[in-house]
């Protein structure tokens, strides 16, 4: 029914993903497969309401609406039997803003975080350019996979750590944390009274066999400790349109975060965001089904021609998201990964390192793209690993 075949071409649209080729890959020809949008349209009806708003031809001072707050309180009711209230929500541009506001707005400089690594960037970052402590507790290669290590956990949480930030599902690492696995980081942070703030940003995209679980609904103590985050950006690619959010149920939490908001004037949502993002969690939901239909696809493919075709380089395999987590440490070539495959196969991917010190010889691929474009890539690296 909805069409992920075709190539659009987004070069000089002002796209970060396309339009920084030669400034981070010193190749224009590069297919880009780093930054986490897709090279998917958004669904109809969000081209279609947002037409419909921009043709009404005045774009003044907006507000979040009843209708908007309901439509996001009956999504995840429906889609993660989470029974949120519309107070609980607060707008946000970004998460990457609202990760920087709450470490502001709830720790104090020199206050221990903890991170658990490989992880995105800006987990990093949010700590140490608001001089916090940046605490590590690193992911365990298990087998194919990656695990949590509690017992690391439950010691470096007990050494007076303010905050702990966690990301689910994973990113890089495509882990759909277990219910299991959620209650123990919930009972730890309930033991040592640390805050939580949980990325749930990729949680509508999870592959057969793996359910992702809000950690909200794992324990009710835990939401005096719990600040929830996420977005309609990456589930119907919608990243410029600065619409994400914030849902707290503790009100003295939530007073502290909307306190930081009102004082950099952050809370003011954009009109087209609130569109686009009203009309995808009303009617999306079709759209999005077949999109994780696509993804998985594309990820069996990733996963296949990897493990037949280039041996040296080892995937772990994603339960969800549209990021994998490659390893190509057999191939030797230290920090000069990145650019041999940006200079031989004409791919460019996020480098490893910047996930944290463990991501040294590894890449993060983005494979939410036309089949098409994935197959290319792939032979691309299958070529330059051979001819090595």
């Amino acid at each position: 029914m909805f069409d992920f075949d075709t190539i659009i071409d987004r070069k000089d649209t002002g796209s970060i993903k396309w339009d920084s080729n030669v400034k981070l890959f010193k190749n224009p020809d590069v297919i880009p497969m780093w930054v986490a949008d897709m090279d998917f349209q958004s669904p109809p009806q969000v081209n279609e309401a947002l037409l419909q708003r921009a043709q009404h031809g005045i774009y003044g001072y907006t507000e979040v609406s009843e209708r908007y707050l309901e439509q996001i309180k009956n999504w995840m009711q429906r889609r993660f039997h989470w029974p949120i209230r519309t107070e609980w929500v607060v707008h946000s541009p970004t998460v990457y803003t609202s990760l920087y506001m709450l470490v502001q707005a709830l720790t104090a400089p020199r206050d221990k975080i903890l991170i658990q690594t490989p992880v995105y960037p800006p987990f990093h970052t949010c700590v140490l350019d608001n001089d916090r402590e940046l605490i590590f507790n690193p992911l365990q290669r298990q087998g194919a996979q990656y695990v949590m290590d509690f017992d690391d956990l439950d010691h470096k949480l007990a050494g007076k750590v303010k905050m702990m930030i966690l990301c689910s599902p994973h990113n890089p690492i495509g882990r759909v944390w277990l219910p299991e696995e959620l209650a123990r980081v919930a009972e730890l942070c309930l033991k040592h009274n640390v805050l939580l703030i949980s990325d749930e940003i990729h949680s509508d995209l999870i592959f057969k066999g793996h359910r992702h679980q809000v950690i909200a609904t794992v324990s009710e103590e835990l939401q005096r400790l719990l600040i929830t985050l996420t977005s309609p950006s990456k589930t119907f690619n919608l990243a410029a349109l600065s619409t994400s959010l914030v849902i707290i149920a503790d009100q003295a939490l939530r007073n502290r975060f909307k306190t930081i908001l009102k004082k950099t004037h952050a809370w003011a949502p954009n009109i087209f965001g609130l569109t686009a993002a009203e009309a995808a969690y009303a009617h999306g939901e079709p759209w999005l089904e077949e999109l994780v239909t696509y993804l998985e696809a594309n990820r069996d493919l990733l996963v296949n021609f990897m493990a037949h075709k280039i041996p040296p380089l080892r995937l772990i395999e994603p339960e969800g998201t549209y990021l994998a987590w490659l390893d190509g440490r057999e191939l030797g070539l230290g920090e000069d990964l990145n650019a041999f495959f940006a200079d031989k196969a004409k791919v460019g991917f996020s480098d490893g390192k910047i996930f944290g010190p463990d991501g040294q010889g590894f890449q993060r691929i983005n494979f939410a793209c036309p089949r098409s474009r994935l197959l290319q890539a792939l032979r691309n690296m299958e070529k330059a690993v051979t001819s090595r």
